[in-house]
C-alpha cells in the first residue's frame, strides 16, 4: 500500500504510535523509495545552499536512504525551510480498488490505505477486509458487491466504523451487520456505504474477537 510524507515538523502533532482505536498513525506508515528519494533531494538542496556540512550532508543522506517510516524522514528536515516546489508527502488514496476472484481467497489485514470506493466480485471465493489496522484518510468509503454462489465477503471493523448496507438487495445468501448500532459514546471516523447483490453468497460485517 501506499503512504504519508512529512518535512519541517508536519509530524509533530501525530500520536507516536496506533490511537486508541487501533488505527496507525500517519507519522508510523511505512516509507516507499518515492518518499526516502524526496527527502534526500530537500537534504542535498540544504547543503547547496550552505545549511548543512558535508559530514550532515552525509550523514542525514545515510539515515534517509534507511528510513523505514515517515517519521523519521520528516526528523530529518525539521530543522530545514519548507520546499514548496518538492510538495508536501500525503498518502496515496487509490479512488477506486476492484477485487474479482473466482475461486480462492483475498485477504486484505494488517496495515493498508483505504481507497475511496471498491467493487467486489467474488463467486466460489471469499474475501476478507480487516480495517482494524487500515489507514483511514477520510469518512466515507463505498463498497459495491456482487457476492455469487460461494462469494463470501467478511468486513472486519472496530468501534469508529459504521457499516450501512440498507441498499444491498438479498437474492440469496446471508447478511448479518453486527453490531447493528454504534456506540454514541465513540466519534465515527469512517462511514462504510454498501450496495448491491447477493446472488448466493454471504456478507458479514463484525468485530474482531478481542471486541466482541
Amino acid at each position: 500500500m501506499d503512504n504519508e510524507h512529512g518535512q519541517s515538523g508536519l509530524m509533530d502533532n501525530e500520536q507516536s504510535s496506533d490511537d486508541a482505536n487501533g488505527r496507525v498513525s500517519a507519522g508510523d506508515v511505512r516509507a516507499s523509495h518515492t518518499d526516502r528519494d524526496q527527502v534526500v533531494d530537500i537534504i542535498r538542496d540544504a547543503a547547496a545552499e550552505g545549511r548543512l556540512t558535508i559530514e550532515e550532508l552525509d550523514q542525514r543522506v545515510e539515515s534517509a536512504l534507511g528510513a523505514r517510516t515517515l517519521r523519521e524522514l520528516a526528523a530529518l528536515t525539521r530543522d530545514l525551510p519548507e520546499q514548496p516546489r518538492r510538495g508536501e508527502p500525503t498518502v496515496q488514496v487509490k479512488d477506486l480498488v476492484k477485487i474479482e476472484k473466482r475461486i480462492g481467497k483475498v485477504e486484505w489485514v494488517g496495515t493498508w490505505v483505504v481507497p475511496r470506493r471498491m467493487e467486489i466480485k467474488l463467486t466460489v471465493g471469499n474475501a476478507k477486509l480487516d480495517f482494524s489496522n487500515a489507514v483511514v484518510t477520510h469518512d466515507r468509503l463505498s463498497i459495491d458487491v456482487d457476492l455469487g454462489i460461494g462469494g463470501d465477503l467478511t468486513l472486519i471493523t472496530r468501534p469508529g466504523i459504521v457499516v450501512v448496507a440498507n441498499e444491498v438487495l438479498v437474492r440469496m445468501g446471508e447478511l448479518k451487520v453486527r453490531p447493528a448500532q454504534q456506540d454514541p459514546s465513540v466519534p465515527v471516523d469512517l462511514l462504510i456505504e454498501v450496495t448491491g447483490q447477493l446472488r448466493g453468497g454471504d456478507l458479514i460485517v463484525g468485530y474482531p474477537r478481542n471486541l466482541r
